[in-house]
């Protein structure tokens, strides 16, 4: 975390102002006004500077089973890659983190949330903390779960399935363990039974008051598509909201994956409580669930941010593409003047910050966190382009370097902090195991 001036660039830093020339200072893991003389500078001419990427929604396991089920439905999905996830190891997790987050990290991400929710073979949580820590990416990883199984009505095999006393152990384990509250942290940790489909209403409610006690964030995913609704109707006799509020699932402390099918009460509801949303458009798209009603949200208030979700349905961790294929659905539905490039950018920095409850990153005003993301716009890709807005419409998808708390993991368009190549080979292993 030495001293470091980016000097030449673009800086868009999500503050409110115009992107402006100027120096970009950090210190001691944190933007400042000015460096001591003699500080390091890092040359960004021709560069857009942008605050790191943050993504609010992803199972990183998932990295090991791209391009599976690939016309199939979220139900149909799931219950084709239930039985290969069952076979997974602890490397398996480790080894798809580790990749999944330098993928994110090549796509300008400095923080990512984790959604594991099934525990095969051994893996534990911290099979991904630890992973994360490799490569240096700001986290928030919550402890999912499945509870009911098939025989008992539920989507997932009975063997994936846990005991809800266990559970609730583990939850409390894993905070105690690794949860870091403070400012600047590198490691949250949040509550995350994984849908209504596969636990029970007791373990929501349960869950709900665990994390009120321990002081951390829930999630869970939410009204993704019309199966998802129908199940809500018929198990429930509630729509997914009316749910989610009737068990302590609403509340600044509370984010939902996907909601792409909340009516405007529903959206209502958020916008009251502060119920924040993880939108993922590329795997809404890719699994058919439809256009989630972004901007009726954004309008009403609800806090929203960006997830990339599994790489076994997106099939990618990217999250500048998330963002712009966010602008894009917006604007296939309502038109070429329904979501700015800004609100997008908006929806991948600010609105994920709010979403994960962080007050520290999302932005590069002094005394926010030195995580900055620089993208090389002078190559074939932003050949032609205008102004900042072209990131998005035009390119680049990768950076060219990326900082975390000031300390390099992308430098130059490569990772530094794992091999990749190495975890490269390491999958191809893994994978052929189990094929």
């Amino acid at each position: 975390m030495a001293d470091l001036i980016l000097r030449g660039g673009l800086v868009e830093a999500m503050d409110g102002a115009a992107p402006s020339e100027r120096d970009l200072c950090l210190s001691g893991g944190v933007v400042v006004d000015a460096v001591p003389d003699g500080a390091e500078v890092l040359d960004v001419s021709g560069c857009l500077v942008t605050p790191g990427l943050i993504n609010t929604h992803h199972h990183l396991y998932q990295t090991l089973t791209r391009g599976i089920a690939q016309d199939a439905p979220l139900f149909g999905w799931l219950q084709t890659l239930y039985p290969i996830w069952q076979r997974f190891t602890p490397d398996h997790v480790a080894c798809a983190t580790r990749l999944g987050l330098a993928e994110l990290a090549l796509s300008g991400c400095t923080t990512t949330s984790d959604h594991l929710y099934l525990f095969p073979n051994g893996v534990r949580l911290e099979d991904t903390i630890h992973a994360a820590a490799e490569v240096g990416l700001r986290f928030h990883p919550t402890r999912g779960a499945m509870s009911i199984g098939e025989s008992d009505g539920g989507l997932p095999p009975d063997a994936l399935v846990e005991d809800e006393r266990a559970i609730l152990d583990d939850c409390i384990r894993v905070i105690d363990a690794f949860h870091d509250p403070a400012p600047g942290s590198m490691c949250r940790v949040g509550v995350a039974p994984c849908s209504p489909f596969s636990v029970s209403t007791g373990l929501m409610r349960d869950a709900a008051l665990l994390a009120r006690d321990k002081g951390v964030r829930l999630h869970t995913h939410l009204a993704e598509n019309d199966e998802d609704v129908a199940f809500s109707l018929e198990r429930f006799g509630q729509r997914p909201g009316d749910y989610a509020r009737d068990l302590g699932w609403t509340g600044e402390d509370v984010w939902h994956a996907h909601c792409v099918k909340l009516d405007d009460a529903e959206t209502r509801l958020f916008a009251a409580t502060g119920t924040g949303v993880a939108h993922c458009p590329c795997s809404n798209g890719r699994l058919g669930s439809g256009i989630a009603p972004v901007r009726a949200m954004v309008d009403a208030g609800v806090p929203v941010g960006l997830g990339v979700d599994g790489s076994a349905s997106n099939d990618r961790a990217s999250l500048v593409e998330e963002a712009r294929q966010a602008l894009l659905m917006q604007r296939a539905v309502g038109g070429a003047e329904a979501f700015a490039h800004r609100e997008a950018m908006a929806l991948a920095t600010t609105g994920g910050a709010r979403v994960l409850g962080r007050d520290d990153v999302g932005t590069l005003a002094p005394g926010m966190r030195a995580d900055v993301a620089v993208w090389d716009m002078a190559g074939l890709d932003a050949a032609g382009s205008w102004d900042a807005g072209a990131l998005l419409l035009a390119g680049p998808r990768r950076v060219r370097d990326l900082l975390v708390e000031g300390r390099r993991v992308v430098e130059a368009g490569r990772v530094v902090t794992i091999d990749v190549p190495a975890e490269v080979a390491r999958a191809r292993r893994l994978v052929e195991a189990l094929a």
